[in-house]
Order: structure tokens, then C-alpha cells, then sequence
């Protein structure tokens, strides 16, 4: 099992700034029976472990001297303009008690009908919403899309191989996968000719607006000269 390493997080608040570019990671565990306690990171081991496991996997937390705990990474805050990981929460499993989480789907094989036929794989779910015990826990679901054989055929939740221990929340008629018939010429153009007229309505709103706020503009010089002449 994957192992990392935190220390207890003494500096709160927006005093974490300045760890942050020491490349120190604040970050919180909580979970049922369990105290929360914040905790820092070293954050570039953090993102290498992550990329590794993602938020499905069971990592063995190891804060300080203590005794390592289970945990889940729970939820990730990132820095909106640089998409940076500001913050992570870990979340303490319970043994014995089932625990819910999205799983990503990961699509492998190539459909016949997108390397035959020029189709357009239309994707509906990326990920499925599962329920089981913390050692059943699987980092993806597989989906064959070789199984698309045909502009018809389709893939559902209740057509993937689950897991035994593994309870699907997502429901089970729920489109996965399906490849659309590519677009003719004239639906293309069609299209485009759609977007040509949409782009000359919002043009021509624009100049409507211009206008009016010309002639408010006016508007207001012609009162304001009349005021003038009466105060001469």
C-alpha cells in the first residue's frame, strides 16, 4: 500500500501562503471517530503519489510518530488562475464500513465503427459512482469499445464487467458510450451558416446599443443646453 508522510500543521489560515513557497502542502484529515487534524505536506511528493494512485486508492498516512491511518484523498482546492493544488483533504476509513466514491472510466480498444465508418465517439459518463468496502476499492472500469460495431450499438452501465464486492450508484441504464454517424457536407455548412447568422444578430445588437447610447447622449446635450439658455 502507498505510504506518505505528514507532519502536524501548527500555521493556519492565510499564513500557509508563505508555505506554500516552500513547497509545503496544508492540508486536514477528518473521518467518523476521528478528530480532525490539520496536517502539512511536502507537495511535490504529494502530486507524484497522487498522479499515482488518484482518489480512489488507500494510502497509509504516517503523521509524524503516530501509527499510520488509512485514509482516501477526499478533495483537492486548487489556485484558480494556475490550477496549482493549494490544499487536500483526507478523509480517515472506518474498517467495516462501505464508502462511496466516483471511479474513472478508461476506454481501451479502438470501435470499429470510428476507424471503418469515420465516426464520432460520443462520450456521456467519464467516471461511475460506486459503493463497497475499503478493500474492494478499483482505481477504473474498463470499456471495450470494440464492442461498437455498429452506428446502433451502445454501451450502458449494465453492459460493464463489475467487480464482485462492488454496489453501482450510477444508474444502470445510463449511456457510457455510443459512436454518432459523421455530419455530411451539407450539415457542416448548415452549421456553419448557423453560426454566420448568430454572429450577425450579436453584431447587430452591438450596434443597436451603440446607437441608443448615442442617442442618449444627444438626448442629454440638447437638455443641457436648454437649461443653460434659461439660467442666461
Amino acid at each position: 500500500m502507498t505510504k506518505l508522510k505528514a507532519q502536524s500543521r501548527k500555521i493556519l489560515g492565510k499564513k500557509n501562503k508563505l508555505q506554500r513557497k516552500n513547497k509545503i502542502l496544508p492540508g486536514v484529515v477528518y473521518g467518523h471517530d476521528f478528530k480532525s487534524q490539520p496536517i502539512e505536506l511536502d507537495l511535490i511528493n504529494f502530486e507524484k503519489i497522487f498522479k499515482e494512485v488518484g482518489m480512489t486508492s488507500l494510502i497509509d498516512l504516517e503523521i509524524e510518530d503516530q501509527k499510520p491511518i488509512k485514509v482516501l484523498i477526499h478533495d483537492l482546492q486548487h489556485d484558480f488562475l494556475t490550477n496549482k493544488i493549494q490544499h487536500v483533504d483526507f478523509y480517515k476509513i472506518k474498517a467495516g464500513e462501505k464508502i462511496t466514491v466516483e471511479v474513472k472510466l478508461n476506454f481501451v480498444n479502438e470501435a470499429p465503427m470510428v476507424k471503418e465508418q469515420g465516426g464520432v465517439l460520443y462520450h456521456n459518463l467519464e467516471e461511475l459512482e460506486i459503493k463497497c468496502l475499503p478493500e474492494n476499492l478499483i482505481n477504473e472500469i474498463k470499456v471495450d469499445l470494440s464492442r461498437l460495431k455498429t452506428f446502433e450499438d451502445m454501451i450502458r452501465v449494465k453492459d460493464l464487467k463489475i467487480p464482485e464486492g462492488i454496489e453501482l450508484i450510477t444508474d444502470k441504464e445510463e449511456l457510457v458510450v455510443q459512436v454518432e454517424r459523421p455530419k455530411t457536407t451539407a450539415q457542416l455548412e448548415a452549421e456553419l451558416e448557423e453560426e454566420k447568422e448568430k454572429e450577425e444578430v450579436v453584431v447587430g445588437e452591438e450596434e443597436k446599443v451603440e446607437e441608443g447610447d448615442e442617442e442618449k447622449k444627444e438626448s442629454l446635450d440638447k437638455e443641457k443646453q436648454e437649461n443653460e439658455t434659461i439660467k442666461k
